[in-house]
């Protein structure tokens, strides 16, 4: 078998395309969680705490800062050594948020696969003729 038939076999094969299919949904949910989260969770959050939960201008000046500089943009420009923690606990809540969103959505579709799969299923048309069948055959007097 030639490289090239083997190719076109992987690549046709259903799960080289039930996996695209994957990456393009999961692209675009990605985008509408994404929105959920900064366009109406996190403007919740900044309600509720009565500001932004933006800490990306937090930080600590580890070096010397001769010049005095107070801004994060001035100092890293200056190039002083600077721990800049807030952006980390920024990303760290978003990423808390985000992850909560997506474990309630996958909770949420969960629940309703589980309504799906208690719900009985009809009985097929031909196992229910054979059940009167048999239960026809079992009033019939016994010769």
């Amino acid at each position: 078998m030639s490289i090239i038939q083997e190719f076109k076999e992987f690549a046709v094969k259903g799960n080289m395309i039930d996996l695209a299919v994957g990456v393009i949904i999961g692209g675009a949910f990605g985008k509408i969680v994404d929105s959920l989260v900064k366009d109406i969770i996190m403007p919740l959050i900044s309600v509720i705490t009565g500001g932004g939960v933006d800490f990306t201008q937090k930080y600590i000046v580890l070096g010397a800062n001769p010049n005095n500089l107070q801004s994060l943009d001035a100092l890293q420009k200056a190039g002083v050594n600077v721990l800049t923690y807030g952006n980390f606990l920024t990303i760290l809540i978003n990423f808390l948020i985000l992850a909560w969103v997506v474990f309630l959505m996958v909770k949420l579709i969960n629940r309703m696969r589980r309504k799906e799969e208690e719900a009985p299923a009809a009985t097929p048309e031909d196992i229910q003729l054979l059940r009167e069948i048999r239960d026809e055959l079992k009033q019939r007097p016994q010769a």
